[in-house]
């Protein structure tokens, strides 16, 4: 029987996060610039002779054996898993084949890296090569948003779901009705270089739950409250303005807008930063680290400090002192991708 396997890549949120988030994209547009870095969540699809749909979620630790059918209760296991299968089968009237899915990320969920969205994508496409469903880049992404945020009702953005299917440096414009552009950047690979020796990935040792901290955010641009508001309009021009630097490989003025950034992120909500980060901050500048952001929402999970080269090691072993980790990381290209496998006697021959 056919076996499918997919992945897509995780994104460093790196300017402009938080203005792909409705109602603040509806009412005055967004703007972010992200990247994809070599962590990645992965499906496997193995088709079944048997009438079952067999879960494996080892990020939810949730495994079950379910009969065949066209619609799975989101009941809060897998929902992710389950909310795409019942998505694609309503959509495009499938013909039910039992099948065995196992998923899991190389981040930890709530780490900030957009593992949640990432991991729609990644179960789509693999959906997409199994059934050969006509979906390119935009539309698994459009149809990955509208599964977590629409069908699940989980809070969040725009912009994960577009890094996931697109990867690579992306400038993305959030528009309204939910209209997305992606603008891929071809960043230098000397820039590329120098941002991967300047910045230093850490983990605070602790995932958080990023619906809370964006609902408050999304009351604030609600109620418009004028310095939250005003917060998130200089957070959108960041994302101009580290566009440039990234393309001219400016990296003073990339560590200027990224400290500049995190500190209008924190006006955003009042959970977004806490003991822990704070005190991950101050070892890292105490031991040479020039500026930081947290990636994602806040509240916890990955920190990006800036660092000058040299002080490089210097910061991870300050770091390395506290409960969390550093996670070493590259820049990718390259959005999800998936591939058959055809065994075939004891040869495998793989199609992509």
């Amino acid at each position: 029987m056919m076996i499918v396997r997919s992945k897509a890549p995780l994104r460093l949120g790196l300017a402009g996060g938080g203005s792909d988030v409705s109602p603040y994209s509806d009412m005055y547009g967004g703007l972010v610039l992200n990247a994809t870095i070599n962590l990645y969540a992965y499906c496997t699809i193995e088709e079944l002779e048997e009438e079952i749909i067999e879960i494996n979620s080892f990020d939810s630790d949730c495994h079950e054996c379910l009969p065949l059918m066209s619609a799975l209760e989101t009941d809060g296991k897998a929902s992710l898993i389950k909310g795409t299968y019942n998505r694609v089968v309503r959509d495009f009237s499938l013909p039910l084949k039992g099948f065995r899915i196992t998923t899991y990320n190389d981040a930890p969920a709530g780490s900030g890296l957009g593992t949640s969205s990432t991991m729609v994508v990644t179960i789509l496409k693999a959906f997409v090569e199994w059934r050969s469903l006509p979906l390119g880049d935009y539309e698994i992404a459009r149809l990955a948003y509208e599964i977590e945020r629409k069908d699940l009702g989980l809070s969040g953005g725009k912009q994960d779901q577009y890094a996931a299917a697109f990867g690579g440096f992306n400038y993305m414009e959030f528009l309204q009705n939910d209209m997305v552009i992606v603008n891929p950047l071809k960043v230098k690979r000397w820039i590329q270089d120098e941002l991967e020796a300047s910045m230093v990935l850490y983990f605070t040792g602790r995932s958080r739950s990023s619906a809370a901290i964006i609902d408050q955010q999304k009351k604030n641009t609600s109620d418009n409250k004028s310095k939250s508001v005003e917060a998130m309009h200089r957070i959108k021009q960041s994302a101009i303005d580290m566009k440039l630097a990234v393309l001219k490989g400016d990296m003073q003025e990339f560590a200027r807008v990224l400290g500049q950034a995190w500190e209008d992120k924190k006006k955003m909500a009042d959970a977004i930063t806490n003991p822990v980060i704070e005190e991950a901050f101050s070892v890292a500048k105490a031991a040479g680290a020039k500026c930081g952001k947290v990636s994602g929402a806040g509240g916890g999970g990955f920190i990006m400090f800036f660092v000058d080269p040299v002080r490089k090691k210097a910061v991870i072993e300050a770091l390395g002192k506290l409960p969390g980790f550093t996670m070493p990381f590259n820049f990718t290209e390259g959005g999800a991708h998936g591939w058959k496998i055809y065994p075939t006697d004891n040869v495998q021959k793989m199609k992509y």
